[in-house]
């Protein structure tokens, strides 16, 4: 995988994360209503300092772990078969048009600051601790092979991908405006539905061809 690619395919995968409805973007919508569209870009910058600092902290301990071929390898293909199951998930849910952004749903208040917000609402979602533990380490084992540029890269491209959408989210509700087409949005989670089968699919193969090797 080409420095290139990490960056295209973590922003892929990073937007199809950040576009499902959560804890993390309802939050953004209720401040966006008392902060305006700066409330994205401010609970994205406490969520991304928390997975640098994740990020930090498993090249600091696990750097000399994660280059053993079957430690790799093992974690590919967990990491390719979680993408598989996920791309489905979200394909299956975009078709039939399940998945939907509403603005009478921000009905968390906060008086947290968003910053702070954004770390701790991450770190108590279950779905990031997971995340992070399968197709997270699954990509920092692959851009360890370019060193610290391709870890840098890969974050890039993932942190890039909460802030695009975060900032257009928290626009759009300081704006008074309605949000995309249902049928649209769902179309875009469907392409990226695919593109995860695509990712999981290279992941596994990765891992069982380092297994057999």
């Amino acid at each position: 995988m080409q420095v290139a690619a990490i960056f295209a395919s973590a922003f892929v995968v990073g937007l199809t994360g950040a576009m499902i409805p959560g804890p993390l973007l309802t939050s953004i919508i209720a401040e966006s209503t008392r902060r305006g569209w700066t409330a994205g870009p401010l609970v994205t910058l406490g969520h991304g300092m928390l997975e640098l600092a994740l990020i930090m902290a498993v090249m600091a301990g696990l750097a000399v772990f994660l280059t053993n071929q079957a430690v790799v390898s093992v974690i590919a293909v967990l990491g390719g078969s979680f993408l598989l199951y996920l791309g489905y998930a979200t394909c299956r849910e975009a078709l039939a048009v399940k998945i939907e952004l509403r603005m009478d749903s921000a009905e968390i208040p906060s008086s947290l600051h968003p910053v702070l917000a954004g770390i701790l609402i991450s770190l108590s979602n279950p779905t990031w601790i997971l995340w992070w533990a399968t197709i997270g380490l699954t990509y920092l084992t692959l851009a360890m092979n370019y060193g610290w540029s391709g870890v840098l890269i890969f974050f890039c491209g993932h942190i890039m991908a909460d802030l695009s959408w975060h900032t257009l989210v928290s626009s759009m509700v300081a704006g008074g405006r309605n949000f995309l087409n249902p049928r649209i949005f769902n179309g875009i989670l469907a392409f990226c539905g695919l593109f995860l089968l695509a990712m999981g699919g290279f992941f596994l193969y990765t891992g069982i061809t380092l297994l057999i090797g």
